[in-house]
């Protein structure tokens, strides 16, 4: 089933513990954010849903690691507290909404070639002209409407955040349904009907202190 637009409002938050204790491999992060990127990616795809991550656990550390590509910093990985806590640019607590989702089907094998992309792409970083023309593929898609993206802003080895997700699942040889025109974006995974919504969390109440006040 697909998440419709009004998740946020049907599933009521849950709080960080409860979350984290249902996630699986694989599973995505939606949310809505307020970076001038994600509010960017709202505008041209018309949707709630501004960002995507992709999160996997590392059971021998007993450790929930979140993998996102994010303006000015590229691809990193994080723990999932800190993913629930602030945003890239490190606003306490998290300004927005995070739902947690899970694309059915996914065998074990198709997990671990998503996990391999992820981790092989981990430190990409985005050179200015690599930023800017992101945001002209975007704009691009939005007031070109149906033309197809001009071949010099097509990607090559920097992503937004939900064309880096889709490039995970291709890896895993799982393609995520969209038009081909424009870019992926974070509303295309939240419209695959094999996607379902898990749990959305209380970032109002974040698992992670705000930076100065950690506890060693």
């Amino acid at each position: 089933m697909s998440i419709a637009d009004d998740v946020l409002k049907t599933f009521p938050p849950r709080p960080y513990a409860e979350v984290r204790a249902l996630v699986e491999d694989g599973d995505l992060l939606l949310c809505q954010g307020r970076d001038p990127f994600s509010k960017l990616i709202q505008w041209s795809t018309e949707s709630p849903w501004s960002h995507i991550a992709i999160a996997f656990r590392l059971k021998d550390l007993d450790r929930v690691i979140v993998i996102e590509s994010v303006e000015k910093i590229g691809v990193r990985a994080v723990a999932l507290s800190e993913f629930c806590s602030r945003d890239s640019e490190g606003t306490y607590p998290y300004p927005g909404k995070i739902l947690l989702a899970r694309r059915t089907g996914l065998k074990a094998a198709a997990v671990k070639a998503m996990a391999k992309f992820a981790f092989d792409h981990l430190g990409c970083r985005f050179a200015p002209m690599e930023i800017a023309k992101i945001a002209l593929r975007i704009a691009e898609a939005r007031i070109g409407g149906a033309r197809k993206t001009p071949h010099i802003l097509i990607p090559d080895d920097e992503f937004i955040c939900s064309e880096f997700v889709a490039k995970a699942f291709e890896a895993a040889e799982v393609k995520i349904p969209w038009d081909g025109l424009g870019f992926i974006a974070p509303s295309d995974f939240a419209a695959d009907p094999d996607v379902e919504a898990i749990a959305q969390v209380d970032v109002a109440h974040p698992p992670s202190p705000p930076r100065g006040k950690r506890k060693g």
